[in-house]
């Protein structure tokens, strides 16, 4: 039986970090500030803002909540995201995507200030990682990494195979492993054999968004398999991965849900209190 990685406990060993940070940045005098940004009325991303809110709340970060209609063109978007990045008060500012499809997604990452990019997805924090230096980290693969952790797996020496190559999950995520001094393969659609590559993997993190498209096929005995993937289907919210074909194969495995969704908004909060320890430390120095 594989050992099953339990993300909302973790989640909220990783909040009650923040927590603590944050009553020592209240006591320097400063109020660490999240500004949310939806723009449109899309049931799953109001949750997601919702809840992203409710974790601020939970560990003492201010959300300032901006809802704009999904009509809003792209410069008045713009010109919010200007006024967030020049408001001193404001330590990370979130862009819910997706976007309506008439606003043009990356120029708004592009535009938000990497200081405050607490998503980590300006192109600035995603080239900070490929050089090794500090900087924000995107939260989905950030979270996998506390995971691995907090379990004492340790990537050094394993082969790890990345199936999904995106800029927000699957090159950050590969980069992160590499960091971890794991070798990895990243694979995609035009991947030759993916069933054999990944069964070559000590370490396998499905993030392709096809409903349990990975099963025991796909995985090595004894592998860690982590599953990013969050799809809504007529039974429910499923991963990527098929998790009973799957879990008696593996070491170690992450449920859908419960396992990487709640790591992803605990790691937005700690990137926002990070943001407002350097701003405190900017203004103190």
């Amino acid at each position: 039986m594989a050992t099953i990685i339990d993300g909302k406990a973790v989640a909220a060993a990783v909040k009650e970090r923040a927590a603590a940070q944050a009553r020592e940045l209240e006591a320097r005098g400063v109020t660490p500030c999240l500004a949310v940004v939806l723009v449109g009325d899309d049931p799953a991303s109001a949750s997601y803002v919702r809840m992203k809110e409710r974790d601020c709340a939970e560990v003492g970060i201010e959300s300032r909540d901006h809802r704009l209609p999904a009509e809003t063109p792209q410069d008045e978007l713009d010109e919010l995201i200007d006024r967030l990045n020049a408001d001193p008060a404001v330590d990370g500012i979130l862009v819910q995507m997706p976007l309506p499809k008439h606003l043009d997604a990356e120029s708004v990452i592009a535009r938000i200030s990497p200081e405050k990019d607490v998503d980590g997805f300006h192109p600035e924090s995603l080239g900070r990682l490929v050089r090794g230096l500090p900087g924000f980290r995107a939260c989905t693969p950030a979270g996998v990494m506390e995971m691995l952790h907090a379990y004492g797996i340790d990537p050094t020496g394993m082969d790890a195979v990345v199936v999904g190559r995106s800029t927000i999950v699957g090159k950050p995520m590969a980069l992160l492993l590499l960091e971890a001094n794991a070798t990895v393969t990243v694979c995609h659609s035009r991947t030759r054999d993916l069933p054999a590559v990944c069964r070559e993997a000590d370490l396998l993190v499905a993030a392709i968004g096809r409903p349990e498209m990975i099963d025991s096929s796909y995985v090595k005995p004894g592998a860690v398999v982590i599953d990013v993937g969050i799809n809504r289907t007529e039974k429910g919210m499923v991963g990527d991965v098929d998790f009973a074909s799957v879990e008696p194969v593996a070491s170690a495995i992450s449920p859908v849900p419960g396992g990487v969704g709640p790591m992803t908004r605990a790691m937005l909060v700690a990137n926002t209190l990070e943001a407002a320890r350097l701003r405190a430390d900017a203004s103190q120095s």
